[in-house]
């Protein structure tokens, strides 16, 4: 979601020579808007890692259940979205609304592809709200305009960062620290999921996390860090986890009891739902 930071129109230009990280998602998700540079990403993963679309599959999962657990269990109404990507089968705000019919959503994305697609959303609820900013920005998205008008910071707040700091290329500062400058902006209460690619540090798996981070960083996207263990606890800071706490994506409630076995890429890409005290 790019240009201006408002639920307003602004002018879209989609530069189709470089690949994007939201598209590219709906590549791997099997969706239908991506170019052919996105799609050369996904078939250069799925050299080094055939089933490399069930990161997708297993990320978009996880989003469905963190948020049906948030709407269904903690009462919470408002949900801060950060790099939303675009719009697929069960957006958070459809799952949350589903819930709780009053819940508020602002999706945050500096994507133009995904603004243009956010205005149709926007059009057919009014309780679906997105901005323009740039996440890896934490105080840019809590004094933006649509934020502040739709997101109430004197309550407890579901925010989401799921997918998105693995695409963070920076060094300083870190992800941790801007996932500290989120949290510290929380109200008591409020709760924080993040998904992210991780490396297993198993013999077994920890060959093919290594070869797919290789291939992301060396795609045209350019981005996709595998974090181990240590690295993802570390952006739930100050945090307190829900139960079973930071697991692959794969296990994290699952719906029902697993009756195949699981892709060797589900094991590198974990998640965890977590509450501010």
């Amino acid at each position: 979601m790019p240009g201006p930071s408002s639920d307003t129109a602004a002018p879209v230009y989609i530069d189709t020579t470089k690949a994007s990280i939201a598209r590219v998602y709906d590549a791997f998700l099997n969706g239908k808007d991506n170019y052919e540079i996105d799609r050369e990403v996904l078939r250069r993963v799925q050299q080094v890692a055939p089933e490399a679309a069930t990161l997708a599959v297993d990320n978009r999962s996880f989003l469905i259940r963190a948020t049906r657990f948030v709407a269904g269990q903690t009462g919470i109404t408002q949900f801060l979205d950060c790099g939303s990507g675009l719009p697929t089968a069960e957006n958070t705000h459809q799952v949350a609304q589903r819930i709780q019919p009053d819940a508020r959503v602002v999706y945050v994305d500096n994507d133009p592809v995904v603004l243009a697609h956010g205005r149709a959303l926007l059009e057919e609820n009014d309780q679906t709200h997105f901005s323009a900013a740039d996440i890896f920005r934490p105080q840019e998205i809590l004094q933006d305009e649509v934020v502040r008008k739709h997101i109430d910071f004197s309550r407890p707040v579901a925010l989401f960062q799921l997918g998105t700091l693995h695409h963070y290329n920076g060094t300083s500062p870190t992800s941790a620290e801007i996932m500290a400058e989120y949290v510290e902006a929380l109200p008591s209460g409020s709760y924080v999921a993040i998904s992210h690619f991780m490396d297993p540090e198993t013999e077994e798996h920890s060959a093919i996390a290594r070869r797919m981070e290789e291939t992301f960083l060396h795609s045209p996207m350019g981005s996709g860090r595998f974090a181990t263990r240590a690295e993802l606890l570390g952006l739930f800071e100050g945090l307190e986890m829900v139960d079973p706490g930071l697991v692959i994506c794969a296990d994290w409630w699952p719906d029902g009891p697993r009756l195949r076995k699981l892709d060797a890429v589900s094991y590198c890409i974990a998640g965890a739902v977590a509450r501010k005290p």
